[in-house]
């Protein structure tokens, strides 16, 4: 990744291959923002305005302007500036100014070293924004070439290393929000890594053992049960899905536990749907865009990332991971329509799609999470593509106790990653009555994320609050790179989940 560094150092004496400035729009007026007054702005404005530049969001223009402190100036556009007072104007928010740098990033292909200036407006070098184009720059240039047989070269790479330049009066703040910058940085690095991994290489047994070298670097506890312990512990609905694999089922579980908590500090469960690949099973899917599936363990990566984030950042806050593994696959062995599965605890659902298979294992996990006490669950996966039809390709999902549920879906607006609170109506739950079982795996009707949402509740104990947050479409991104989010998988909701621990660690 992008080696990033503060500097309050004048950019003439930096040996710069290019300045990355940040430009918006008022009153239809191009301007250019505070922190780059040593690049004449006047004369910079007048080059971008020919050129034309209109500061839209996400908007790159490359320049050159005679006599500056390096060969290239990237004009990055943050939009349109709010506020009456001219002089004044509305500050920035930190999504804007992430999603800029993150686009800047990618126009210094080829380049060694950069500064860039996104410090907001009015020369408010506030630790938030550093933090925001800190992970901006280091997400936005974020590639996934182990697979290639060459190696891209340096033309086709991002800046290797670009100076934040800031106000030497916040030195303190600055540097810290630069490192926590760096380390959720490469928490979602870690997950897109993850994701991005092909499935013949990243199955159950593999994601577990990766994760435990990962988990072993920063203390963090692992236990991994095989596919003999998890019969022994009557995990039922993972041996189900992964029955039909040659690559047997795994439950990893992750335990962060520092010294130092506060009495009284609520504690937390994660789980992540960790299906390494979907056929589908027997009711099998279509061939057309099947090679997505290798993501159905975005939830997982997540968590797993989640759990070794808090870690990294030695969170005094008791986290435990529970994340079932397993690849979904059709053979003599494959779990079938009709079938009846006992789960963890013995509760029993009624199989009546082996596609609807996220929810099955997620029921095991969950009953073995809520065994710990937490306070606090969050789940994530991609689990219904309902999700996307409702909500889109961007925007993820909540589900679960109405006020936790609206806190964790703000949660992941307040970061960038766009969540909606959910319902979960009765009349969607009536749709999931089995003859033959407590409970059947899909519902009678429309609201598939909802349905999917009333299995998992049934397995969460009374009194935990709990949040699933349905990623199906957020997790990966099919199309170009955009702001801070590259081709393939975004990382989501590393962040999201990040922020709801450190709230709950603040508020309880």
């Amino acid at each position: 990744m992008t080696d990033l560094v503060l500097s309050d150092r004048s950019l003439d004496a930096l040996k710069l291959d290019a300045v990355i400035v940040g430009v918006a729009s008022r009153d239809d007026e191009l301007v250019v923002l505070e922190g780059a007054e040593q690049l004449d702005p006047d004369a910079l404005v007048e080059m971008l305005v020919a050129l034309g530049a209109k500061g839209s969001d996400g908007e790159v223009t490359k320049t050159v302007l005679p006599g500056g402190p390096a060969p290239v100036v990237i004009a990055v556009g943050l939009g349109a500036l709010g506020g009456d007072d001219a002089a004044h104007p509305e500050p920035i928010d930190t999504e804007r100014v992430r999603k800029a740098a993150g686009a800047a990033i990618r126009a210094t292909k080829g380049m060694s070293h950069v500064a860039i200036t996104l410090a907001g407006v009015n020369g408010e070098y506030d630790a938030e924004l550093v933090q925001a184009v800190g992970e901006g720059v280091m997400l936005g240039g974020y590639t996934f070439g182990e697979y290639k047989s060459e190696q891209p070269k340096a033309s086709e790479l991002p800046a290797t290393r670009v100076s934040v330049i800031v106000d030497k009066a916040r030195a303190t703040a600055n540097t810290s929000a630069l490192k926590r910058a760096v380390k959720i940085s490469e928490a979602v690095a870690m997950a897109r890594d993850f994701v991005n991994t092909p499935p013949n290489d990243l199955y159950p047994d593999s994601f577990a053992k990766r994760a435990k070298a990962l988990a072993q670097q920063l203390g963090v506890k692992t236990e991994i049960l095989d596919e003999r312990r998890l019969a022994s512990g009557g995990y039922g609905g993972i041996l189900a899905v992964g029955g039909g694999s040659d690559r047997k089922p795994r439950l990893l579980r992750l335990s962060w536990t520092p010294t130092g908590i506060k009495r009284g500090t609520p504690s937390v469960a994660l789980v992540g749907k960790g299906i390494t690949f979907d056929t589908g099973g027997i009711s099998i899917k279509p061939a057309a865009k099947m090679d997505l599936m290798k993501t159905d363990m975005s939830g997982a990566a997540a968590v797993m990332a989640a759990t070794l984030l808090v870690a990294a950042l030695e969170l005094p806050i008791k986290v435990v991971a529970t994340i079932p593994l397993a690849e979904n696959m059709p053979s003599g062995s494959a779990y079938r329509p009709a079938d009846v599965v006992t789960h963890r605890g013995g509760k029993r659902s009624e199989i009546l799609n082996t596609d609807a298979e996220g929810r099955v294992v997620l029921a095991d996990a969950i009953a073995r999470a809520c065994e710990d006490g937490p306070d606090y669950l969050i789940e994530t996966s991609t689990l219904t593509g309902a999700q996307v039809v409702a909500l889109g390709e961007r925007t993820a999902g909540v589900m679960g106790s109405e006020e936790f549920r609206d806190r964790v879906a703000g949660a992941g607006t307040c970061v960038g990653e766009a969540a909606w609170p959910m319902p979960l109506p009765q009349d969607v739950r009536d749709g999931m009555k089995s003859k033959t079982a407590d409970i059947a795996n899909i519902g009678t009707g429309p609201g598939g994320m909802l349905a999917a949402g009333h299995y998992l509740k049934e397995f969460v104990t009374d009194g935990v609050q709990w949040a699933h947050i349905d990623i199906a479409g957020p997790s990966y991104n099919s199309g170009g790179a955009y702001g801070y989010v590259a081709e393939g998988a975004t990382g989501a909701p590393v962040r999201t989940i990040l922020h709801v621990i450190e709230d709950i660690l603040t508020a309880g």
